[in-house]
């Protein structure tokens, strides 16, 4: 029997790209959940009969979400639900299924690298048919739709076994409980040189996988230790937990520094490697080296060759407007176009659906390709394998190649974690109103050369958005990136991006923080960072 429950409006949060993050207990209020989901199929248009891909990265109330999930798309009429054993589906895995079953579209349970618990926080968002995030117009209409919904519609039954394969119903819904790994393996199998990667860890190679507790455990153990011969324990904190043991699923060298300094060590393993909480980012370190996301971009694209999946060559490239321009050396040199957009990877979607792109990433340790419509922790791993196999160089030999070839784009990120919103907004504004009077200016030895609001025009269908960054360029080539992220649950995250770049090999080998430490002095002094927000250093620095 299908219920009809009378509600009010939520908070009228405006759901972005990644979905509606929330506290825990926020979510857990009555009707909360609910609201969101009508006012998302509510927007929907067609889907009665359709396919739907449910899943999540196995966080604190992720199997409760799901059940409410399960039981509204039977009353809103879907035909089928795919959903992952034990709730659990990656966001790049949920993507791919997806694609493979030619589903209408997905609802990913999770926020992403943000820690977990019972007071950690949770989200959900929408994914379309062609695998990527919902676009704006989506997103706009759900907003919409949840500031006048007035009830919701959900199925009375019982609660699907989520650990048990197969089949089963709601109603008149089929629902088919998957093994979330089976058919991202495949895909992979298919992209990536399998058998040059096992000979790779027969030889010895050692490697150690930081899963942090989270979604990306089973893929780990399944591909890397299961299917390519990698040694038992391979991966570290396999078993993904609601509240991540801890952890703060992020992977960059503050919260996996267990990782780090074991990869670090004379003793260590020669590659290492780590996924977040949903399974969209890596963080790349081999021995002696740690590979900035930008680097590990820019270095994929050059050697996507090497694997079965890219041996025809890309297309073109997409960068994040905050990822170095290290990416774009590359792409000048294999004669195709470097995209710069807003940080989102639905921007990415539009270029890959066109051909545009093959190989995308955010300086924010997403890195991914054509092969689904999301960022690919995983994935971007797997790539790195295919290419310490075939060159049979260290990483750090690796790195240094590439920069002998393109130069080195000294690049660092440093982020003010949850400052007050107010004191955020105030310092942007002030920003953005000064730009037309900064260029020229001299600043601790440094010219002005330009700055601007960073503002992108979509080529394949013309939307422009804008107030994506403030940028601030010298004359020597350096530029400096203030941007509010949008990604945390409590106060405002204050992200400033720092670049210059070293032609020279002879000062390739200079610490980041030491390059970098004249253009770090500006961009806390020019807006005044502590003055305004009482932080006199940053939280993390990568």
């Amino acid at each position: 029997m299908i219920r009809v429950v009378a509600t009010t409006p939520y908070d009228g949060q405006k759901p972005g790209t990644s979905g509606l993050r929330k506290k825990v207990p926020v979510f857990q209020q009555p009707h909360y959940i609910e609201n969101f989901v009508q006012a998302l199929f509510d927007s929907l248009d067609a889907f009665e009969g359709e396919t739907l891909v449910i899943g999540g990265d196995g966080r604190y109330y992720n199997r409760e979400a799901i059940q409410t999930v399960l039981k509204m798309a039977a009353a809103a009429g879907f035909g089928r639900v795919l959903v992952g054993k034990g709730g659990i589906l990656s966001t790049p895995a949920a993507s791919c299924v997806i694609r493979k079953h030619e589903a209408f579209g997905g609802i990913i349970l999770s926020a992403s690298h943000n820690p977990g618990g019972p007071e950690g926080d949770f989200g959900i968002k929408y994914n379309i048919g062609n695998g990527g995030p919902a676009p704006e117009h989506v997103t706009d209409a759900i907003f919409e739709r949840s500031k006048t919904i007035r009830e919701y519609r959900i199925l009375d039954g019982e609660d699907v076994d989520l650990d048990a394969l197969g089949i089963t119903r709601l109603g008149d819904m089929v629902v088919d409980v998957i093994d979330p790994v089976e058919d991202y393996a495949e895909l992979m199998g298919e992209l990536f040189d399998f058998d040059a990667i096992r000979d790779l860890f027969a030889s010895g190679f050692s490697m150690r996988f930081d899963a942090m507790s989270a979604v990306t455990g089973p893929y780990a153990t399944a591909i890397l230790e299961e299917t390519l011969g990698a040694r038992p324990g391979t991966v570290m904190h396999g078993t993904p937990l609601p509240d991540f043991g801890g952890h703060h699923p992020d992977p960059n060298l503050v919260h996996a520094k267990e990782l780090c300094d074991l990869v670090m060590s004379e003793e260590g393993p020669e590659f290492g490697a780590a996924s977040d909480g949903d399974g969209d980012r890596n963080m790349i370190i081999g021995r002696g080296r740690f590979v900035t996301p930008s680097d590990s971009l820019a270095i994929i694209a050059a050697n996507a060759h090497l694997a079965p999946g890219y041996k025809a060559g890309i297309t073109g490239i997409a960068r994040s407007m905050p990822t170095s321009g290290a990416a774009d050396r590359v792409a000048d040199k294999l004669g195709i176009t470097c995209y710069e957009t807003p940080t989102g990877w639905k921007f990415f979607g539009n270029l890959l659906d066109a051909g545009l792109a093959t190989v995308c990433g955010e300086e924010s340790f997403g890195t991914g390709s054509n092969h689904v419509r999301e960022k690919d922790g995983l994935w971007a791993v797997l790539m790195w394998l295919n290419i310490l196999a075939t060159r049979r160089q260290s990483v750090a030999e690796i790195v240094a190649d590439h920069w002998q070839t393109y130069g080195r784009n000294y690049y660092t990120r440093h982020d003010y974690e949850e400052v007050d919103s107010a004191a955020a907004d105030a310092l942007m504004a002030d920003l953005r109103a000064r730009l037309e009077t900064l260029p020229g200016t001299v600043i601790n030895g440094l010219t002005v050369e330009r700055a601007d609001d960073f503002a992108y025009r979509d080529p394949v269908d013309g939307s422009v958005t804008t107030k994506q960054g403030i940028r601030v360029f010298f004359e020597d080539g350096s530029r400096i990136v203030y941007r509010l992220s949008g990604t945390g649950t409590a106060g405002a995250t204050l992200r400033i991006y720092l670049e210059r770049f070293e032609p020279d090999a002879a000062r390739h080998d200079l610490d980041t923080q030491d390059a970098l430490a004249g253009l770090v002095q500006i961009a806390r002094d020019l807006p005044d960072i502590e003055g305004r927000t009482g932080r006199s250093a940053p939280t993390v620095i990568t």
